[in-house]
């Protein structure tokens, strides 16, 4: 990309940005409205006009039926789209709001009315605008919320979600470029005030930049920390895969691991690093679960009780009966236990619901 960030992307830095989904059969690209996805949308169509045989480009503008300019917004950027040759449709999320998490939740909406539009559509991926602004936001958003490495990585370029791939070919571009690109090309856009509102966390920290800016804490600084903490999260899944494969190959053709149970030598696994424990808990965790992904503080919780539980076993204290766990607890809907020099990860029963 450009040094300049107040500068528009030109043709050539476009092919550049859609160039590893030149082959996909179709697109669908999610345009609010604002700059970011206006720029977005125009950009991909200049793009797959340059090609002699590209992806079928849908537009989808999701109208979340929480601001009454939204509507309005949505038929604009069908305005847009039609004139640069595209398909447009709006979808709108029409379940009960909630009184909290309303951010969250319209995010979770939308991501949902996309895959479906994509699926419908034949389309193997989603397009967002999100930016390297967006992605610093992320990094600081996740690292005030305690996140670990995977959190910390934020955003990556691709991510698999409800069977379509989401594609942020924009994430290193900064927001000044998009904003510049759609005032070269006479776009107009839409300007949602939520952006700035300090009843949520993003604007907040939006609000922070500027002052982080000054420290040397930029987001051309933020979000190359992200892609960092990104190729370490990466080396350390590696590892982890690694440890797994040896945890089965020790235990042999005898090996616990199935559909119904996950199971660790204790020493074995007490051998490995922290970190590494950490997410081999957290993968049993998760796949015998039944109440959603376990949350990061509990599993390293968890971890430290097993690791203190096998020390004092290791260290010659008072052995339990045959047959009987040294520790055992619930997480996220699994049953951890500590027994006979292993441990075990189990689907837990369901819980009793409480009579009233």
């Amino acid at each position: 990309m450009s040094d300049d960030d107040n500068s528009p992307i030109s043709a050539r830095e476009a092919k550049q940005l859609f160039a590893d989904l030149r082959s996909a059969p179709a697109l669908v690209l999610a345009v609010s409205g604002g700059p970011d996805s206006v720029a977005l949308m125009w950009l991909a169509a200049r793009w797959q006009k340059s090609l002699a045989r590209g992806p079928k480009l849908v537009v989808v503008t999701v109208d979340h039926g929480l601001r009454p300019e939204a509507a309005r917004e949505a038929r604009e950027v069908k305005r847009i789209a039609t004139q640069l040759g595209l398909t447009h449709k709006t979808l709108r999320w029409r379940d009960a709001k909630p009184k909290t998490g309303v951010p969250a939740a319209a995010r979770q909406a939308r991501y949902r009315l996309l895959a479906q539009a994509a699926r419908a559509t034949g389309a193997t991926h989603v397009l967002t605008a999100h930016t390297r602004d967006d992605q610093a936001e992320t990094l600081l958003m996740r690292l005030l919320r305690g996140s670990g490495i995977a959190g910390l990585s934020a955003m990556a370029r691709l991510t698999a979600r409800d069977g379509i791939v989401l594609a942020r070919p924009l994430l290193d571009v900064p927001k000044s470029q998009l904003i510049a690109t759609a005032r070269r090309a006479k776009l107009g856009f839409a300007d949602d005030p939520t952006n700035r509102d300090s009843a949520f966390t993003r604007p907040r920290l939006r609000a922070l930049l500027p002052q982080l800016a000054a420290e040397g804490g930029d987001a051309r600084n933020l979000a190359r920390l992200a892609g960092r903490l990104a190729r370490a999260n990466a080396a350390v899944e590696v590892l982890t895969d690694g440890a797994e494969r040896f945890l089965r190959l020790r235990d042999g053709a005898n090996a616990p691991h199935g559909p119904a149970a996950r199971s660790f030598e204790a020493k074995a696994f007490a051998a490995l690093p922290e970190e590494v424990r950490l997410r081999l808990l957290l993968r049993a965790i998760n796949a015998f679960g039944h109440e959603g992904p376990a949350e990061l503080g509990k599993v390293e919780t968890l971890l430290g009780a097993l690791d203190q539980a096998m020390s004092q076993a290791m260290s010659g204290g008072r052995a339990p009966a045959k047959g009987r766990a040294i520790l055992k607890q619930t997480l996220a809907g699994a049953l951890i236990s500590l027994a006979g020099g292993r441990i075990h990860v189990v689907s837990a029963p369901a819980r009793r619901r409480k009579r009233t």
